[in-house]
């Protein structure tokens, strides 16, 4: 029975969506599923882990993991693997996930696959599909030898727990002497209403057809009808209209909501591919031949600044007042 390592983040003192994500995944693979988990609030989890299949919890709560960036983390993951020899570990797609991964493969010489979107087995190794090219093909690669590496994108699986038991503590320690690296000095967390972007049911994003910054506004107003939240493509964002915080796409975040409403967005595949896995996709743009009503199962050809005043008078009409 193949062993297979997933590596923990933790949110808010709780397990992060994609490490729930990826342990789901990882869980389908049949063999005896270890979880590794390096933060001062570990402890706090070990149950949860359990619930989502890890039989084993290899447990690090030094301080240094909560206040340096990847180095210590992968001092003890090397370690651990050198020891262990897993055959296969995996990673959120995080930032501190590719980080880490990235610091561990130069350690161990191992491989590593990238913007993983499904893992199955193969005949002696593991098969893992991926987009390479702005994501523009899907590829699957074989994966063989001691330990490679994964790093799978977010919502590529649905986070499914079912009901384990307590998971075998292993309390590891930080080597001595070991290099911490880059420090952090600052958090800043951006203040927010409504729905993570991720999370949310609901996602409603704009593009440059919405022309101005301004005319955000009416985004904010639909979300907060529909109890979503907003999106945003790369081009307004880099153009400095909305923060990083709400870009969706390769570069940005990827989402999965019951529904996505694109509004100006022409549907580059750099953006479609962090939303075209959305339940209902629907697109406003003038252009009728815009290529994300290739993706949409509703479209309206028409301009997204009398659509959405239209489309928001039609839901307060129905009793959908903003929250």
């Amino acid at each position: 029975m193949s062993k297979i390592w997933v590596f923990v983040e933790l949110a808010k003192e709780e397990v992060s969506p994609i490490s729930l994500e990826v342990m789901t995944g990882a869980r389908g693979l049949g063999g005896e599923l270890e979880a590794v988990v390096l933060n001062p609030q570990a402890r706090l989890v070990t149950e949860t882990l359990g619930e989502f299949g890890a039989t084993t919890v290899y447990l690090g709560t030094d301080e240094a993991y909560g206040t340096h960036v990847a180095q210590p983390h992968a001092a003890v993951l090397a370690s651990l693997v050198e020891q262990h020899r897993p055959d296969l570990l995996i990673f959120g797609a995080t930032y501190d996930g590719r980080d880490i991964c990235g610091h561990l493969s130069a350690q161990l010489g191992s491989t590593v696959v990238a913007n993983a979107t499904g893992i199955s087995t193969a005949a002696g190794g593991f098969s893992v599909c991926s987009s390479i090219f702005g994501a523009t093909l899907n590829v699957t690669t074989e994966v063989r030898g001691p330990t490679p590496c994964v790093l799978v994108r977010p919502k590529s699986y649905q986070a499914v727990g079912f009901g384990g038991p307590p998971p075998r503590l292993v309390e590891v320690s930080l080597p001595a002497g070991s290099p911490l690296g880059a420090r952090r000095l600052e958090s800043v967390v951006a203040p927010t209403s409504g729905p993570k972007l991720e999370e949310a049911r609901v996602v409603i994003s704009g593009g440059r057809g919405l022309q101005e910054p301004s005319n955000f506004a009416l985004l904010d107003q639909l979300a907060s009808q529909l109890q979503g939240a907003v999106g945003a493509s790369r081009a307004v964002v880099d153009a400095g209209w909305v923060p990083y915080a709400r870009q969706v796409g390769q570069t940005g975040k990827t989402v999965k909501p019951d529904l996505y409403i694109a509004c100006g967005i022409s549907g580059a595949m750099q953006h479609t591919v962090g939303m075209k896995s959305a339940g209902h996709i629907v697109a406003i743009n003038r252009d009728r031949d815009a290529p994300i009503f290739k993706l949409s199962d509703l479209g309206i050809v028409g301009d997204v600044l009398k659509v959405l005043p239209a489309l928001i008078e039609e839901l307060r009409a129905r009793g959908l007042e903003p929250q």
